[in-house]
Protein backbone atom coordinates (compact mmCIF):
# COMPACT_ATOMS: atom_id res chain seq x y z
CA UNK A 1 0.00 0.00 0.00
CA UNK A 2 2.76 2.47 0.87
CA UNK A 3 4.57 1.52 -2.63
CA UNK A 4 1.52 2.26 -4.27
CA UNK A 5 0.76 5.24 -2.72
CA UNK A 6 4.33 6.81 -3.37
CA UNK A 7 4.11 5.89 -6.70
CA UNK A 8 1.07 7.75 -6.95
CA UNK A 9 2.52 10.73 -5.29
CA UNK A 10 6.07 10.76 -7.77
CA UNK A 11 4.02 10.18 -10.18
CA UNK A 12 1.73 13.25 -9.54
CA UNK A 13 3.69 15.74 -7.86
CA UNK A 14 6.81 14.92 -6.99
CA UNK A 15 8.51 14.02 -10.71
CA UNK A 16 7.19 17.40 -11.46
CA UNK A 17 8.32 19.64 -8.70
CA UNK A 18 12.19 17.49 -9.03
CA UNK A 19 12.10 17.84 -13.20
CA UNK A 20 11.63 21.85 -13.01
CA UNK A 21 14.14 22.29 -9.81
CA UNK A 22 16.75 20.65 -12.06
CA UNK A 23 15.68 22.70 -14.76
CA UNK A 24 16.17 25.59 -12.82
CA UNK A 25 19.94 24.12 -11.91
CA UNK A 26 21.32 23.09 -14.93
CA UNK A 27 19.28 25.34 -17.65
CA UNK A 28 18.73 21.96 -19.63
CA UNK A 29 15.20 20.13 -20.20
CA UNK A 30 15.26 16.59 -19.38
CA UNK A 31 15.40 15.50 -22.97
CA UNK A 32 18.85 17.67 -23.03
CA UNK A 33 19.74 16.02 -20.01
CA UNK A 34 19.56 12.55 -20.87
CA UNK A 35 21.26 13.11 -24.50
CA UNK A 36 24.41 14.61 -22.41
CA UNK A 37 24.80 11.53 -20.32
CA UNK A 38 24.50 8.61 -23.07
CA UNK A 39 26.80 7.90 -25.62
CA UNK A 40 26.08 8.04 -29.27
CA UNK A 41 24.34 6.01 -31.01
CA UNK A 42 21.53 2.74 -29.87
CA UNK A 43 22.11 4.76 -26.56
CA UNK A 44 20.70 8.27 -27.22
CA UNK A 45 18.33 7.25 -29.73
CA UNK A 46 16.75 4.44 -27.85
CA UNK A 47 16.62 6.90 -25.08
CA UNK A 48 13.97 9.20 -27.01
CA UNK A 49 11.07 6.66 -26.74
CA UNK A 50 10.43 7.52 -23.19
CA UNK A 51 9.69 11.10 -23.60
CA UNK A 52 5.62 11.35 -24.20
CA UNK A 53 6.77 13.93 -26.93
CA UNK A 54 3.92 14.47 -29.75
CA UNK A 55 6.31 15.63 -32.43
CA UNK A 56 8.94 12.89 -30.99
CA UNK A 57 6.44 10.07 -31.63
CA UNK A 58 5.00 11.85 -35.39
CA UNK A 59 9.08 11.84 -36.48
CA UNK A 60 8.27 7.96 -37.36
CA UNK A 61 6.59 8.57 -40.11
CA UNK A 62 8.40 11.70 -41.68
CA UNK A 63 10.11 11.22 -44.64
CA UNK A 64 14.01 12.38 -44.42
CA UNK A 65 13.84 15.97 -45.59
CA UNK A 66 11.12 16.36 -42.92
CA UNK A 67 13.41 15.93 -40.09
CA UNK A 68 15.04 19.35 -39.43
CA UNK A 69 11.42 20.62 -38.89
CA UNK A 70 10.70 17.76 -36.52
CA UNK A 71 14.23 19.01 -34.31
CA UNK A 72 12.87 22.62 -34.62
CA UNK A 73 9.22 21.71 -33.20
CA UNK A 74 10.61 20.07 -30.58
CA UNK A 75 13.15 22.58 -29.52
CA UNK A 76 10.09 24.96 -29.57
CA UNK A 77 7.86 22.36 -27.52
CA UNK A 78 10.89 22.26 -25.01
CA UNK A 79 12.18 25.99 -25.23
CA UNK A 80 15.06 24.68 -26.13
CA UNK A 81 17.32 27.76 -27.32
CA UNK A 82 18.43 27.19 -31.29
CA UNK A 83 22.14 28.22 -30.40
CA UNK A 84 22.54 25.18 -28.93
CA UNK A 85 24.05 23.28 -31.80
CA UNK A 86 25.09 19.84 -30.23
CA UNK A 87 21.65 19.19 -28.99
CA UNK A 88 20.59 20.14 -32.44
CA UNK A 89 23.01 18.04 -34.23
CA UNK A 90 22.62 14.86 -31.92
CA UNK A 91 18.69 14.95 -31.75
CA UNK A 92 18.69 15.03 -36.06
CA UNK A 93 20.82 12.22 -36.02
CA UNK A 94 18.31 10.23 -33.36
CA UNK A 95 15.31 11.53 -35.38
CA UNK A 96 17.05 10.23 -38.86
CA UNK A 97 17.56 7.29 -37.24
CA UNK A 98 13.95 6.51 -36.10
CA UNK A 99 12.25 7.41 -38.89
CA UNK A 100 14.60 5.73 -41.32
CA UNK A 101 14.48 2.64 -39.51
CA UNK A 102 10.39 3.12 -40.39
CA UNK A 103 10.76 3.49 -44.20
CA UNK A 104 13.27 0.73 -44.05
CA UNK A 105 11.14 -2.02 -42.84
CA UNK A 106 8.60 -0.32 -45.64
CA UNK A 107 11.06 -0.44 -48.47
CA UNK A 108 12.44 -4.38 -47.28
CA UNK A 109 8.38 -5.48 -47.09
CA UNK A 110 7.64 -4.11 -50.33
CA UNK A 111 10.60 -6.24 -52.02
CA UNK A 112 9.74 -9.30 -50.42
CA UNK A 113 6.35 -8.69 -51.25
CA UNK A 114 7.50 -8.87 -54.93
CA UNK A 115 7.19 -12.41 -56.26
CA UNK A 116 9.71 -13.77 -58.72
CA UNK A 117 8.39 -13.89 -62.17
CA UNK A 118 10.71 -15.60 -64.92
CA UNK A 119 8.71 -13.49 -67.44
CA UNK A 120 10.53 -10.21 -66.05
CA UNK A 121 13.50 -9.75 -67.80
CA UNK A 122 15.54 -7.68 -64.84
CA UNK A 123 14.52 -10.83 -62.37
CA UNK A 124 15.48 -13.21 -65.11
CA UNK A 125 19.22 -11.48 -65.52
CA UNK A 126 19.35 -11.18 -61.13
CA UNK A 127 18.89 -14.97 -61.35
CA UNK A 128 21.59 -15.63 -63.94
CA UNK A 129 24.36 -13.10 -62.46
CA UNK A 130 24.16 -15.03 -59.47
CA UNK A 131 24.59 -18.16 -61.47
CA UNK A 132 27.73 -16.60 -62.95
CA UNK A 133 29.23 -15.09 -59.78
CA UNK A 134 28.92 -18.48 -58.09
CA UNK A 135 30.04 -20.45 -60.80
CA UNK A 136 32.05 -18.73 -63.36
CA UNK A 137 33.80 -21.38 -65.12
CA UNK A 138 30.24 -23.24 -66.01
CA UNK A 139 28.09 -21.98 -67.83
CA UNK A 140 24.31 -22.91 -67.96
CA UNK A 141 22.97 -25.31 -70.13
CA UNK A 142 19.53 -24.02 -70.40
CA UNK A 143 17.15 -21.89 -68.04
CA UNK A 144 15.39 -24.55 -66.69
CA UNK A 145 17.75 -27.38 -65.85
CA UNK A 146 18.99 -29.63 -62.98
CA UNK A 147 22.42 -27.69 -62.85
CA UNK A 148 20.89 -24.97 -60.23
CA UNK A 149 20.86 -27.20 -57.64
CA UNK A 150 24.66 -27.21 -57.46
CA UNK A 151 24.26 -24.01 -56.19
CA UNK A 152 21.74 -25.24 -53.45
CA UNK A 153 18.05 -24.65 -55.60
CA UNK A 154 16.07 -27.29 -54.55
CA UNK A 155 14.47 -27.99 -58.47
CA UNK A 156 15.23 -27.43 -62.01
CA UNK A 157 13.67 -23.50 -61.80
CA UNK A 158 15.03 -21.79 -58.66
CA UNK A 159 11.43 -19.96 -59.05
CA UNK A 160 9.68 -22.29 -56.97
CA UNK A 161 11.90 -21.40 -53.83
CA UNK A 162 11.72 -17.87 -53.55
CA UNK A 163 7.87 -18.15 -52.77
CA UNK A 164 8.48 -17.02 -49.31
CA UNK A 165 10.76 -14.27 -49.13
CA UNK A 166 10.13 -12.99 -53.21
CA UNK A 167 12.37 -10.64 -54.55
CA UNK A 168 14.32 -10.05 -51.43
CA UNK A 169 15.78 -13.63 -51.16
CA UNK A 170 17.15 -13.03 -54.84
CA UNK A 171 18.47 -10.00 -53.88
CA UNK A 172 20.33 -10.56 -50.67
CA UNK A 173 22.14 -13.95 -52.54
CA UNK A 174 22.98 -11.45 -55.06
CA UNK A 175 24.34 -8.78 -53.06
CA UNK A 176 26.55 -11.28 -50.94
CA UNK A 177 27.74 -12.94 -54.67
CA UNK A 178 28.54 -9.28 -55.54
CA UNK A 179 29.71 -7.94 -52.72
CA UNK A 180 31.54 -11.20 -51.35
CA UNK A 181 32.45 -12.96 -54.05
CA UNK A 182 35.80 -14.85 -52.68
CA UNK A 183 33.56 -15.57 -49.53
CA UNK A 184 30.38 -16.32 -51.08
CA UNK A 185 32.33 -19.15 -53.66
CA UNK A 186 33.89 -20.38 -50.40
CA UNK A 187 31.01 -20.91 -48.30
CA UNK A 188 28.83 -22.85 -51.89
CA UNK A 189 32.39 -25.03 -51.77
CA UNK A 190 31.95 -25.90 -48.06
CA UNK A 191 27.79 -26.60 -48.25
CA UNK A 192 28.83 -29.41 -50.24
CA UNK A 193 30.80 -31.20 -47.74
CA UNK A 194 29.75 -34.46 -47.76
CA UNK A 195 28.47 -35.30 -44.13
CA UNK A 196 28.16 -31.53 -43.16
CA UNK A 197 26.60 -30.02 -46.24
CA UNK A 198 23.68 -28.15 -46.80
CA UNK A 199 21.76 -25.95 -49.68
CA UNK A 200 23.49 -23.18 -50.11
CA UNK A 201 20.64 -21.55 -51.85
CA UNK A 202 18.22 -22.47 -49.45
CA UNK A 203 19.52 -22.01 -46.99
CA UNK A 204 20.83 -18.36 -47.81
CA UNK A 205 16.36 -17.53 -48.42
CA UNK A 206 16.21 -18.89 -45.05
CA UNK A 207 18.56 -16.52 -43.86
CA UNK A 208 17.19 -13.87 -45.08
CA UNK A 209 13.72 -14.72 -43.61
CA UNK A 210 15.37 -14.04 -40.46
CA UNK A 211 17.40 -11.18 -41.07
CA UNK A 212 13.96 -9.82 -42.36
CA UNK A 213 12.00 -10.75 -39.02
CA UNK A 214 14.60 -9.77 -36.96
CA UNK A 215 14.19 -5.91 -38.54
CA UNK A 216 10.23 -6.42 -38.40
CA UNK A 217 10.23 -6.94 -34.56
CA UNK A 218 12.47 -4.40 -34.17
CA UNK A 219 15.77 -6.33 -32.70
CA UNK A 220 17.89 -4.46 -35.37
CA UNK A 221 17.48 -1.21 -34.21
CA UNK A 222 20.54 -0.97 -31.97
CA UNK A 223 23.00 -2.67 -34.76
CA UNK A 224 21.35 -0.06 -37.05
CA UNK A 225 21.68 2.90 -34.54
CA UNK A 226 25.02 2.13 -33.69
CA UNK A 227 26.14 1.07 -37.06
CA UNK A 228 24.89 4.36 -38.77
CA UNK A 229 25.04 7.97 -38.25
CA UNK A 230 21.80 8.65 -39.42
CA UNK A 231 19.32 7.38 -41.96
CA UNK A 232 19.58 3.55 -42.58
CA UNK A 233 19.04 2.38 -46.31
CA UNK A 234 18.65 -0.78 -47.83
CA UNK A 235 22.40 -1.68 -48.28
CA UNK A 236 22.88 -1.50 -44.58
CA UNK A 237 19.69 -4.84 -44.39
CA UNK A 238 21.97 -6.11 -46.84
CA UNK A 239 25.21 -6.24 -44.72
CA UNK A 240 23.58 -7.53 -42.15
CA UNK A 241 22.31 -10.84 -44.47
CA UNK A 242 26.13 -10.73 -45.20
CA UNK A 243 26.49 -11.20 -41.59
CA UNK A 244 24.09 -13.92 -41.35
CA UNK A 245 25.12 -16.15 -44.29
CA UNK A 246 28.67 -15.86 -42.85
CA UNK A 247 28.47 -16.45 -39.52
CA UNK A 248 25.72 -19.32 -40.04
CA UNK A 249 27.96 -21.08 -42.22
CA UNK A 250 30.40 -20.92 -39.14
CA UNK A 251 28.34 -22.07 -37.06
CA UNK A 252 26.68 -25.07 -38.86
CA UNK A 253 30.73 -27.02 -39.30
CA UNK A 254 31.16 -26.07 -35.44
CA UNK A 255 28.07 -27.55 -34.27
CA UNK A 256 28.56 -30.78 -36.79
CA UNK A 257 25.26 -31.66 -37.01
CA UNK A 258 24.42 -35.52 -37.48
CA UNK A 259 22.59 -34.25 -40.73
CA UNK A 260 20.55 -31.76 -42.54
CA UNK A 261 17.77 -33.44 -41.05
CA UNK A 262 18.55 -31.78 -38.10
CA UNK A 263 18.65 -28.09 -39.83
CA UNK A 264 15.72 -26.55 -38.09
CA UNK A 265 17.08 -27.12 -34.78
CA UNK A 266 20.19 -25.50 -35.36
CA UNK A 267 18.46 -23.09 -37.40
CA UNK A 268 16.68 -21.58 -34.41
CA UNK A 269 19.63 -22.38 -32.12
CA UNK A 270 21.87 -19.82 -33.99
CA UNK A 271 19.03 -17.57 -34.56
CA UNK A 272 18.57 -17.28 -30.14
CA UNK A 273 22.61 -16.70 -30.53
CA UNK A 274 22.23 -13.70 -32.45
CA UNK A 275 18.79 -12.54 -30.49
CA UNK A 276 21.23 -12.17 -27.88
CA UNK A 277 24.14 -10.51 -29.31
CA UNK A 278 21.68 -7.64 -30.54
CA UNK A 279 20.61 -7.29 -26.86
CA UNK A 280 23.63 -5.52 -26.61
CA UNK A 281 23.34 -1.92 -26.65
CA UNK A 282 26.40 -1.12 -28.16
CA UNK A 283 26.32 -4.05 -31.05
CA UNK A 284 27.20 -3.61 -34.17
CA UNK A 285 27.48 -7.16 -36.38
CA UNK A 286 29.13 -6.65 -40.22
CA UNK A 287 30.88 -9.04 -41.77
CA UNK A 288 34.44 -6.90 -41.28
CA UNK A 289 34.08 -7.47 -37.47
Amino acid sequence: MLVYFWGFLYGKYVRFWLKWILRLLTQKCELQRVFDGLKAGAQRTLSIGNHGIIVLRNAVHVEEGEVEKCVRDVMKEKKIAQKDTGFKTNLHVSLLQISGYKKLYLDVESLRKVPYDSDNEEHEEQLIELWNLLMPHENLKARITKQWCDIGFQGDDPKTDFRGMGLLGLVNLVYFSKHYTNEARQILSRSNHPKLGYSYAIVGINLTEMAYSLLKNGALKSHLYNMISGWPRMEHFHQFYCYLVYEFDKFWFEEEPESIMHFNQYREKFHEKIKRLLLHCDVILTLQN
